[in-house]
């Protein structure tokens, strides 16, 4: 598949997750029905409702590329395939559940192990993001278009972080340290890739938690607006991993995080 064919797939999907975006604002306004699953996380009719609506538009763009999403892999059939998709949904259900504007709707293609395609959309705050190539990154909000380049925009003497946890493990503090962190602020979605690849804050790094599709839309997004993606120690990330479990992650906006 060649780039022309990742813009095209990527802007046939985008209505596709403004439209699941309200239908997942009007269920929490009705209130949601939440159950607990197996690995004891919670999910609501809206996940599940988001779900169906993206896989189908992606299974009728894309019918011969497989689809893995949180909410119907079974992780005991490792998919076999180097090309297939990544779906979250969801991601951030407990600020979804409780009313907070950072929760995200997530795909990514994944080609040859590595994400080609990333979309993510925050229908609370109006602000969708998309990618489908180096120096092809995107944000549409207040019906504007704007290209993502990394580019600071916080103060250059500052360096924010982005953390998981409002108290981070004394491996990510070290992390925090050795780029000399000013600050940092708790975020839980894939949001936080958006705002890294917008320059609005400059790091996020994490030790080894979740899976694979709650950061393979935004692994996308930051890398191809010019930002880099590792693990902790600089190894190249790569996805169909066994139980698509995520190693540690490394996110800067760039290799000078002052400028």
């Amino acid at each position: 598949m060649k780039e022309i064919e990742f813009e095209k797939i990527t802007r046939n999907l985008l209505e596709t997750f403004i439209i699941s975006g309200k239908i997942a604002l009007d269920l929490r306004d009705k209130g949601l029905i939440t159950k607990i699953k197996l690995d004891n996380t919670p999910v609501t009719n809206g996940d599940l409702k988001v779900n169906e609506k993206l896989c189908n538009k992606i299974k009728s763009i894309t019918p011969n590329i497989p689809i893995v999403s949180e909410e119907t892999v079974k992780l005991n059939k490792r998919i076999v395939h180097k090309n297939f998709w990544l779906v979250d949904p969801i991601d951030g259900t407990s600020d979804y559940i409780n009313n907070k504007d950072q929760f995200t709707l997530n795909a990514a293609l994944i080609i040859n192990l590595e994400p080609v395609i990333g979309i993510i959309y925050a229908p609370a705050l109006k602000r969708l993001f998309y990618s489908y190539g180096f120096a092809n990154a995107f944000e549409k909000s207040d019906n504007k278009i704007k290209s993502l380049n990394c580019k600071k925009k916080n103060k250059s003497n500052e360096i924010i972080a982005v953390s998981y946890s409002s108290t981070p493990s004394d491996l990510i503090l070290n992390i925090h340290k050795k780029y000399q962190v000013n600050k940092f602020i708790e975020m839980r979605s894939s949001y936080k890739f958006c705002v890294i690849a917008s320059g609005e804050f400059d790091l996020y790094a994490t030790g080894a938690r979740a899976c694979e599709w709650d950061i393979a839309a935004g692994h996308a997004i930051v890398k191809h607006a010019g930002g880099l993606v590792t693990d902790i120690k600089g190894n190249e990330f790569k996805y169909g991993k066994e139980e698509y479990k995520n190693t540690s992650l490394l996110l800067r906006r760039s290799n000078d995080l002052s400028k």
